[in-house]
């Protein structure tokens, strides 16, 4: 039997929920300076509730 999950992979982010952009600086160190970007349906957690879910809490 296979284990039911109530949670599904974005289909926006596809679970990659967090991107890193670069901003074109470089720290004092040589390293570039970035700014983690969180995917706007998930909010970062790369999974979203099944249909049923959605609609039944509206």
């Amino acid at each position: 039997m296979m284990p039911q999950t109530t949670a599904r992979v974005c289909h926006d982010c596809d679970g990659h929920a967090t991107a890193h952009i670069t901003t074109g600086t470089r720290a004092p160190d040589g390293t570039r300076t970035t700014l983690p970007v969180h995917c706007g349906t998930c909010h970062g957690t790369g999974t979203t509730a099944p249909r049923a879910v959605k609609a039944a809490t509206r």
